[in-house]
C-alpha cells in the first residue's frame, strides 16, 4: 500500500454515508488534534520523570601545596543533595498526580473532540437538506417566473405582477447558491476534523438528521452525574489536593535551604590519608523560605477559588442546558405537530379552490412555498435540538443516559417533495389550458397551472402548459395575486356558482360536476 493511500479500515468507514457514530470513529483515528493531545500526554510523561529523578552527585577534587619542598595535600569529595534524597517520596507522588492531570486533560481533549465532531455533522447534514430545498425551490421559482412571462405575454397581468415574480425567481437561485457554499463550508470544516483530504477518496454524509431521543433525562439526574463524571470538576480538585499536599512539604522544609551530604578523602604530604563524611548546610539567616511560603499559599487559594468555581459552572451549565434542550424539543414539536399539518392543510385546501378558480395560480403558488419553508425551519429545528444536546453533553461530561435510545430519521428532501395523497408536488400530465376562446383573450398556452394541482378532470392538457411546481418565497408579496381577480377580457360569470357555493358544493361532493356552457366539452370539471 503507498505511504498516501488510507488505512484499508479507513476505506472501509469511508464507502457508506458518515453516520453520527461512524464520524466520531473516524475522528479518533485520523484526527490531528487527537495526534496533538497525544503528544502532549507524551510531553507530561517527560515532566513525571523528569520530577522524579534526583539531581547527580558531585564530585570536588583539592591540592594544597605546602612550603616549597615539602609537598602537597590533596582531597577527593563526593556529595548528594540531601534534600532531594529526602523529599523522594513526596516527589514522586506529587509527579504521579500531574500525570494523573494531564491524563484528564487527554481526556477532555478526546470528549472535546467528540462534542466538536458530532455539532459539525449535525450542521453539515442540515446544511445539505437546506441546499437541497432551496435548489428546489429555486426551480420551482424559475417555473413560475415563466408562467408569469406566459401571462404577461397574454395580457393577463401586468408588467409590475411579471417582475415581481421574476425578483422571486432570482432571489431563490441566490438563496441557493447559498445555501449550497454553506453546505459546502460545513462539510469542508467537517472533514478537517474528521482528518480527511483529497487522498482519502470520496466520502458521502448520512443525508437525513434523527429525530429527537422519545425522553430527556431529568435535569437533577445530570447534575449528579456531573458532579462525579466531569472532566474540568476533576482536574480542578486534583490540582486542588496537589497544591494542599505541597503547600505541607514547603511548610515542612522552608528552613532547609541547600544541603548535601557525601564523603572525602585527603591525602597528606607524608602519604597518610584522612577519609571522613561532609555536610554541607544553608544558614535561614536572611531567607528563610517566606516567598515558597506564600507562594504556595496563593497557589492553593487559587486552586481552591477555581474549584468552586468548577462546581459553579458546571452545576448552571447542566441545569440550563436542560431547561434549553426542553425548548428546543418543544419548537420541534410545534414544527412537528402544528405548523406543518397546517401548512399541508393550507395548500391542500388551497389546491380545491384553485380547482374551482376561486384562487389563482401563484396563490397556490405561495402556500406550497410556505409549507416548503415551514419544512425547512423545521429541519432547522432538530438541527438545533442535536446542537443544544450536544452542548448538554458536554457540561455533564459523557453521553447522556437516554442517547442509548434509537431515534427515528427526520424525513428525507426527496420525502418532502414527493407527492402526499396527490396534494403535494401537482402532476400536470391531464391538465388542460383552459379555454377562454369565447372571451378573445387569453390563449391556452397561458393557462399553465401549478405543479401539485390534479385537473385530470378538466380534460387534456396542453404540452406548454407543464410547468414544474415553484418553491419561490412571495413572502413579501403579500396578498397580491395576478390571477385572483378575473383576468382582463375574461367573463367568468358562467364557470360555476359563487364563492360560498362552490366551497358549499366542494364539501357535499368532491365529485361534484360544473358545467361550463358553450366551451366544447373543455371546460367541464369533475
Amino acid at each position: 500500500m503507498a505511504a498516501d493511500e488510507p488505512p484499508i479500515d479507513l476505506r472501509e468507514r469511508l464507502a457508506a454515508p458518515i453516520d453520527r457514530d461512524r464520524a466520531v470513529a473516524i475522528a479518533l483515528l485520523r484526527s490531528p488534534r487527537m495526534r496533538e493531545a497525544y503528544a502532549r500526554l507524551g510531553l507530561a510523561r517527560a515532566e513525571v520523570i523528569d520530577a522524579v529523578e534526583v539531581a547527580n552527585p558531585g564530585v570536588s577534587f583539592a591540592r594544597m601545596n605546602l612550603s616549597p619542598g615539602a609537598g602537597y595535600n590533596q582531597t577527593v569529595g563526593v556529595s548528594l543533595p540531601f534534600v532531594d534524597v529526602l523529599l523522594l517520596p513526596v516527589r514522586m507522588r506529587w509527579a504521579r498526580q500531574q500525570y494523573e492531570r494531564h491524563s484528564i486533560e487527554v481526556a477532555q481533549a478526546v470528549i472535546g473532540l467528540t462534542v466538536e465532531v458530532e455539532a459539525s455533522w449535525y450542521r453539515a447534514v442540515a446544511a445539505q437538506q437546506v441546499a437541497d430545498m432551496r435548489s428546489a425551490v429555486a426551480e420551482g421559482a424559475d417555473a413560475t417566473a415563466e408562467l408569469a412571462q406566459r401571462f404577461y405575454d397574454a395580457g393577463n397581468i401586468s408588467e409590475l405582477q411579471l417582475k415581481r415574480e421574476q425578483a422571486v425567481a432570482t432571489q431563490a437561485r441566490i438563496d441557493a447558491a447559498q445555501a449550497r457554499a454553506e453546505a459546502l463550508r460545513e462539510r469542508l470544516a467537517f472533514g478537517n476534523l474528521l482528518g480527511l483530504g483529497p487522498a482519502d477518496g470520496e466520502w458521502s454524509l448520512a443525508d437525513r438528521l434523527p429525530m429527537p431521543v422519545a425522553t430527556e433525562d431529568e435535569a437533577d439526574a445530570l447534575v449528579r452525574i456531573a458532579e462525579s463524571s466531569s472532566l474540568e470538576l476533576q482536574a480542578a480538585r486534583l490540582r486542588e489536593s496537589q497544591l494542599r499536599s505541597a503547600l505541607r512539604t514547603t511548610r515542612a522544609t522552608r528552613w532547609f535551604g541547600g544541603v548535601s551530604a557525601g564523603a572525602e578523602r585527603e591525602k597528606e604530604a607524608d602519604g597518610a590519608y584522612l577519609t571522613g563524611p561532609t555536610l554541607s548546610l544553608e544558614l535561614p539567616v536572611f531567607n528563610q523560605g517566606q516567598s515558597k511560603l506564600a507562594r504556595a499559599e496563593a497557589l492553593l487559594a487559587e486552586a481552591q477559588a477555581r474549584v468552586q468555581l468548577a462546581e459553579l459552572n458546571v452545576t448552571n451549565a447542566v441545569r440550563t442546558g436542560s431547561r434549553a434542550l426542553s425548548e428546543h424539543r418543544q419548537i420541534v414539536a410545534l414544527h412537528r405537530d402544528a405548523l406543518i399539518p397546517q401548512r399541508e392543510r393550507i395548500v391542500e385546501r388551497s389546491q380545491q379552490e384553485q380547482n374551482f378558480m376561486l384562487i389563482g395560480v401563484f396563490e397556490l403558488v405561495q402556500a406550497k412555498v410556505e409549507e416548503y419553508d415551514a419544512y425547512q425551519s423545521y429541519l432547522e429545528a432538530v438541527r438545533d435540538y442535536w446542537l443544544a444536546r450536544v452542548e448538554l453533553m458536554q457540561a455533564v461530561g459523557q453521553r447522556l443516559p437516554s442517547d442509548a435510545a434509537p431515534s427515528e430519521p427526520t424525513p428525507s428532501v426527496q420525502d418532502i417533495l414527493t407527492p402526499k395523497g396527490g396534494m403535494g408536488a401537482m402532476d400536470h400530465s391531464a391538465m388542460p389550458g383552459m379555454d377562454h376562446s369565447q372571451h378573445g383573450s387569453a390563449t391556452p398556452s397561458t393557462q399553465a397551472p401549478m405543479e401539485g394541482m390534479d385537473h385530470s378532470q378538466h380534460g387534456t392538457a396542453s404540452p406548454s402548459a407543464q410547468a414544474p411546481m415553484p418553491g419561490m418565497d412571495h413572502s413579501q408579496h403579500g396578498s397580491a395575486n395576478p390571477v385572483q381577480a378575473p383576468m382582463e377580457g375574461m367573463d367568468h360569470s358562467a364557470h360555476g356558482p359563487p364563492d360560498d357555493e362552490a366551497e358549499e358544493a366542494q364539501r357535499e361532493d368532491p365529485n361534484h360536476q360544473q358545467d361550463h356552457p358553450d366551451d366544447g366539452g373543455q371546460g367541464e370539471t369533475r
